[in-house]
C-alpha cells in the first residue's frame, strides 16, 4: 500500500477532546451496519474537513481499522491543510472514477496508525456524473468490507447538491453546523435535501462554540450530546415556535 504523511495534525485541549470522544462513541453506538458515514454542513468553513480529520484520529487510536475518503472534488482543502505528502505522484478519487488508476493507487496508508486516506485528486467541475457512476458505490462497499468504518468528506449541502448524491450510497449522514452562524432554516434545508437521499441522518454537531457565552463543562457534559443527537431538530424547532 502507498504511504501517505499527514504532517500538520492539530491538537485539542481538554473540551476538544472530549467532545471528539463523544462523537465517536456516537457513532460506536450507532450499530454495526453504519460503516459508511458522510459529513456534510450548510456552507464552506464551518469545520466539517477539520472534525473528520480528528475523527478519523480518535477512532484509530481506539483500534478502529478507519479510511477517510476525501470527496469533495471541487475545492479540497484536506491535503493543503494538514501538509499531506504521498510517496510519488499523489493520485486521488477524481483519478480513480474517471478511470485513470486502480484502488490501490488511491488508497494511502497514513502515519496514524491504523487510518488510510483516499485524497480528492484533481479538481472536477462537475463531479456529479462521477459520483453517480457505479464505480464509487462499489468503491465505498469495498472499503467497507475491509475497514471498520469509512469516512466521507463531502461538499457543502447547502452550495452544491454533491453531498445528497454521496450520502445515497452510504449509512448516514452528519450533518457539521457552526454556532450562531447557520439558520434554522437553512439548517431544516440541509436536512430536508440529505433525507431525500434515502439514508438517516445520524446527528448533528454544533462547532465553533463561543465558550465566554457557554461553560465548557455544561457544553460537553449535557449540551454536546444533546445537539449532536437528531432530537435536535425537534428542539430547536420548539424554541423557534415558542419564540
Amino acid at each position: 500500500m502507498r504511504q501517505a504523511t499527514i504532517n500538520k495534525l492539530e491538537p485539542l485541549d481538554y473540551a476538544g477532546t472530549e467532545a471528539i470522544n463523544t462523537i465517536c462513541t456516537n457513532l460506536t453506538f450507532a450499530g454495526r451496519s453504519v460503516k459508511k458515514v458522510v459529513f456534510t454542513s450548510n456552507s464552506m468553513a464551518e469545520g466539517k474537513s477539520y472534525l473528520v480529520m480528528q475523527i478519523m484520529q480518535n477512532l484509530a487510536r481506539r483500534g478502529k481499522r478507519v479510511v477517510l475518503v476525501d470527496a469533495d472534488m471541487r475545492r479540497s482543502f484536506l491535503v493543503k491543510r494538514h501538509r499531506i505528502e504521498t510517496d510519488g505522484e499523489m493520485l486521488g478519487l477524481a483519478h480513480f472514477l474517471v478511470g485513470q488508476c486502480s484502488l490501490g493507487d488511491v488508497l494511502y496508508e497514513t502515519n496514524v496508525y491504523g487510518a488510510c486516506i483516499i485524497p480528492a485528486g484533481r479538481d472536477v467541475s462537475n463531479p456529479m456524473s462521477l459520483l453517480d457512476a457505479q464505480y464509487f458505490a462499489a468503491m465505498l462497499d469495498d472499503l467497507a468490507a475491509n475497514f471498520d468504518i469509512v469516512l466521507v468528506d463531502a461538499p457543502p449541502v447547502g452550495m452544491v447538491i454533491d453531498a445528497a448524491e454521496i450520502a445515497s450510497h452510504c449509512d448516514g449522514t452528519v450533518l457539521v453546523v457552526e454556532y450562531s452562524r447557520t439558520h434554522l432554516r437553512e439548517l431544516q434545508e440541509c436536512k430536508t435535501q440529505m433525507e431525500q437521499s434515502g439514508k438517516p441522518i445520524l446527528g448533528c454537531i454544533l462547532n465553533k462554540v463561543k465558550f465566554d457565552t457557554i461553560s465548557s463543562k455544561k457544553y460537553y457534559n449535557k449540551g454536546y450530546y444533546h445537539h449532536y443527537t437528531s432530537g435536535y431538530y425537534k428542539h430547536s424547532e420548539e424554541q423557534q415556535q415558542q419564540q
